[in-house]
């Protein structure tokens, strides 16, 4: 089968998911088209998927949170306004991503929660005019599965990312959820429950203590409030991974503070090796350190990450906090008592996904 992938180009998540899948479908001969991106302006495209990906890549202009107050939390409705402000730059994102999928002519589409993608087949009906199905992939459809339930104060505080969700799926012939944990899904509403895809390289990786922090920021604004707690804490050694444009690829602050590039398997040797991990709440890298048993701190930058958190600290994941207070992870180490169950649930992973979008 051929695939096209739409891809939010949003941190380093979806990235990871579909470098993952594509080498699973490969695998199992199939073949990946094109991967079309969302771009940011703010963020760059991964070296390492330009490097992996193995499929010509596309950019186009795509919704994004806006970052405001020295690039740390974006305002939801601030971006949701400014996003709406741009109707020509998506109209031709619109024609973009229409003109590819009749050019490529792909047996499905896999959209990791692309928003312009999700649009595009709620306006064209690819699936009714041209038989090329939508399936959709991310964490975030966990919140439409019936199973997965929320108090009324959850509910109004993720009301947008529910519907943002609802949005890019609507004609999704398949909704697979990612989870950190099995539950049932809903074949009323299209929905399958599926381990997170974890990229071969985190399953080969042995992990081991190590006696410094790993560390990633989404939004470089974070730098300066690591850098504060560092001085007060100068003998504590920290690594930390940003995708900063324009970054050299490693900055060192001093002998016990380097700051790296996003890289591929960089970021996971340094994972595997560290004592404790800080992190702004993605979750490929919360399945990651969850997957190494390594205690984290999360600190969440927006909706989709304060989602993230509540739901992988269900899972024992670690805790959360507003700021990168490193002394709380520090003395969370000793109390950290991780699911047990999710290597296996991960292990699944593969032959789930055939299963579900192959069959």
């Amino acid at each position: 089968m051929r695939f096209l992938f739409t891809v939010q180009g949003e941190g380093r998540g979806h990235y990871t998911q579909a470098l993952s899948l594509a080498a699973v479908l490969r695998k199992h001969g199939h073949e990946v088209v094109a991967v079309l991106i969302g771009k940011s302006d703010s963020r760059q495209i991964p070296a390492f998927f330009i490097d992996k990906i193995g499929a010509p890549l596309f950019e186009f202009d795509s919704p994004n949170f806006t970052s405001f107050y020295k690039q740390k939390r974006p305002n939801i409705l601030i971006s949701m306004a400014n996003n709406f402000l741009r109707p020509f730059v998506f109209k031709d994102s619109l024609q973009f991503i229409k003109h590819k999928i009749e050019e490529l002519k792909p047996d499905k589409v896999i959209n990791f929660y692309e928003m312009i993608t999700g649009m595009a087949y709620g306006i064209y009906r690819f699936d009714k005019k041209m038989g090329i199905e939508m399936i959709t992939l991310a964490h975030q459809y966990v919140l439409l599965n019936p199973h997965y339930k929320t108090t009324a104060e959850q509910d109004v505080k993720f009301y947008f990312l529910r519907m943002l969700s609802r949005i890019n799926s609507t004609r999704a012939s398949k909704i697979l959820a990612l989870s950190f944990r099995d539950m049932p899904g809903s074949k009323k509403k299209k929905i399958v429950t599926v381990p997170p895809l974890l990229r071969y390289e985190v399953l080969e990786i042995e992990p081991v203590r190590g006696d410094y922090v790993h560390g990633y920021m989404l939004n470089a604004g974070y730098f300066d409030e690591v850098l504060e707690w560092h001085k007060k804490n100068p003998d504590i050694p920290l690594r930390f991974f940003w995708d900063k444009k324009g970054a050299e690829e490693v900055t060192h602050v001093d002998d016990n503070f380097t700051l790296h590039k996003l890289s591929d398997e960089g970021f996971l040797r340094s994972m595997a090796s560290c004592m404790a991990y800080a992190t702004t709440s993605g979750f490929e890298s919360l399945c990651e350190a969850l997957y190494y048993r390594k205690p984290t701190l999360m600190v969440p930058v927006h909706v989709e990450q304060e989602f993230n958190a509540y739901d992988a600290s269900l899972s024992g994941v670690g805790i959360s906090a507003k700021k990168f207070k490193l002394n709380k992870l520090i003395e969370f180490i000793p109390q950290y008592t991780p699911d047990e169950h999710f290597r296996e649930w991960v292990h699944q992973a593969e032959e789930r996904f055939i299963k579900e979008i192959c069959g």
